[in-house]
């Protein structure tokens, strides 16, 4: 079997007062699919820097405290990638800016795990925004 090559790449889980910001992909991997801002690490860069870089340009808001919360390797054969990902999903406390949709993202909103229960989502999503939302909204109940 011939090795894969194997790309870094962050996505970033920003919450703000129960909620966390997904973004509807708007091509492969996961097209359709909600998921956390994110893409590619550039050469230069460290992987918060790209995490920051990847959230502006994807909805052009601002975000403090990134720490990283798991690595999940993400297999492209199955959409037909050349490559595979090694994904680094970073949380990250909202700092500022209304949420807008551009470079590949086809929306981008606030979400509460109620709200995402229901939705399309890609990977591992439902269980980070769990990790990162479940004790808040498991109290308010």
């Amino acid at each position: 079997m011939e090795k894969r090559k194997i790309i870094p790449a962050v996505s970033v889980a920003v919450v703000r007062d129960g909620t966390v910001l997904l973004v509807k992909r708007g091509r492969a991997p996961s097209q359709g699919l909600y998921a956390y801002p994110g893409g590619k690490v550039e050469p230069d860069e460290t992987l918060p820097q790209a995490a920051a870089r990847e959230l502006r340009e994807e909805t052009g808001l601002e975000a403090i405290d990134y720490r990283p919360l798991r690595d999940i390797h993400i297999d492209g054969s199955g959409e037909n990638h050349a490559v595979d990902y090694l994904l680094t999903v970073f949380a990250a406390a909202y700092a500022g800016g209304e949420p807008v949709a551009s470079d590949d993202a086809e929306t981008a909103a606030f979400y509460t795990l109620a709200q995402m229960a229901d939705m399309p989502l890609a990977g591992d999503v439902f269980s980070v925004a769990e990790e990162l939302l479940g004790p808040a909204q498991r109290a308010t109940r």
